[in-house]
């Protein structure tokens, strides 16, 4: 069986892919190892399960919760609300775990299965390695220790959960919104009922769209993958920003009142300021991934901020943040954490932090994202290589060294094996993208030379 679990639980085309028979298994999984690690000790556990509003999710919602109840747990049901209102309930409610279904920023014919450990955390690779080995264990014949009588969970609805979510995210605002226009677009997602409820109660003026949820048209031209709605709503509406969320609204990409986008790296940036003016930038550090563009990083060194790198993925951000107690980080596709109050990208929270520190500063979002200068970046997919020698070529090692001696210090080059496919990604940054482009093609060339 090939690993189950990628960077941000299991995904796959729901009823072909990710089953009922999956959802309800895996649940079974992850009951008992987590009951066997200590968490369930010396009560009855609780898990809370919410998610988007995908057509698929219903049948898989009660798959899970079946086999969640079926191994002994009692289940709260908090319905459509996004993966970070999920952790966050998790973790307020005091829930041994919490399950989100959700395939993100995917189209509607996918979903997944995303688990939260105690106090809203993503599970650690251990115990997902440990719950598909349960769960291949149990699936090819071992059976299950089943609770009888009073010892099976019970269910219930837990309608509390979009209020507690809202007064959190309000009870966090800096300062408060009055004299904003802002467009969100919602991505027909997670996010459809609470974002705009928090931004009118926070003050602003709020025109939505992508806000129809009919569990078919989720990501549908809409959201933070598909930006030319929202560009076209801020101009024709004079709004001062644009925000859009993804299907389950753990992120959130801008865009200024000309309807230019304000990507990840930009928001970090205005974000890092902020919160260092307001004193809670801890070490005057921030937390990104390697595919975050040069010029964030000259952005951060020009400000006397530090940048520390992860791998890909936001989970690998939040790691290096709990490790060192960092409070900001996130990815360029716009999964924002600030950790002081959310355990997870937070769409909606990220939003909300920007506007207010135009609303505070009078600024406008394309002055404050003017701090840092997106060098262009160009990306070649490499197919049919072997991913496994990226780091042993001596061929390759020499043109990434003429590469990196070409670009000197405005320029960058990454090359990435890709974790489910034989190829590898070719990512070059430069003042100049026609120097980009020459040098990713060179790259690309001998990639496939060295590798081929």
């Amino acid at each position: 069986m090939g690993r189950l679990f990628g960077t941000d639980g299991v995904r796959g085309v729901a009823n072909a892919d990710l089953t009922a028979e999956l959802a309800l298994g895996l649940s079974v999984a992850a009951a008992h190892v987590l009951a066997e690690a200590g968490t369930f000790e010396g009560h009855k556990p609780v898990a809370v399960v919410g998610r988007d509003p995908r057509a698929s999710g219903e049948f898989l919602e009660a798959a899970v919760v079946a086999g969640l109840a079926s191994a002994g747990v009692d289940v709260l049901c908090v319905g459509v609300l996004p993966t970070p209102a999920v952790a966050f309930l998790t973790g307020e409610l005091g829930a041994d775990l919490g399950v989100m279904l959700s395939a993100s920023h995917n189209a509607m014919p996918d979903n997944g299965i995303k688990f939260f450990a105690r106090g809203g955390h993503k599970l650690a690779d251990d115990l997902e390695g440990r719950i598909e080995g349960v769960y291949e264990d149990h699936r090819t014949g071992a059976p299950w220790d089943r609770p009888t009588g009073a010892g099976v969970g019970r269910i219930r609805s837990y309608d509390e959960g979009s209020a507690r979510y809202v007064e959190h995210l309000l009870s966090v605002l800096p300062n408060r919104l009055e004299g904003l226009k802002v467009v969100l677009d919602e991505a027909h997602g997670a996010a459809a009922g609470v974002s705009p409820e928090v931004f009118t109660r926070a003050g602003a003026e709020i025109v939505t769209i992508g806000a129809e949820p009919n569990g078919l048209n989720i990501n549908d031209g809409c959201g933070s993958t598909h930006l030319g709605k929202l560009r076209a709503a801020v101009v024709e509406h004079g709004a001062d920003l644009g925000i859009a969320h993804d299907g389950d609204a753990d992120r959130c990409l801008a865009v200024d009142h000309e309807g230019n986008e304000v990507d990840g790296d930009q928001i970090l940036a205005v974000l890092a300021l902020d919160m260092r003016e307001r004193g809670v930038l801890r070490s005057e550090t921030v937390v990104a991934t390697v595919m975050s563009n040069l010029g964030f990083k000259l952005a951060l060194e020009r400000e006397g901020l530090k940048l520390v790198q992860t791998g890909v993925g936001d989970r690998y951000v939040l790691e290096e943040m709990k490790r060192h107690g960092y409070a900001l980080g996130g990815e360029q596709s716009g999964h924002v954490i600030i950790s002081d109050h959310a355990t997870t990208g937070d769409g909606t929270l990220t939003g909300l932090l920007l506007a207010a520190r135009i609303a505070r500063t009078g600024r406008t979002l394309q002055d404050l994202a003017g701090v840092m200068e997106r060098l262009p970046q160009v990306l070649i997919n490499v197919p049919d290589v072997d991913r496994s020698r990226v780091g042993t070529s001596a061929e390759l090692a020499a043109a990434v060294g003429e590469a990196e001696r070409e670009l000197g210090a405005t320029g960058r080059v990454l090359l990435r094996p890709s974790g489910t496919e034989p190829l590898v990604r070719v990512m070059v940054e430069a003042a100049d993208i026609e120097q980009a482009r020459s040098v990713a093609g060179r790259l690309a060339d001998a990639v496939k030379s060295a590798l081929g």
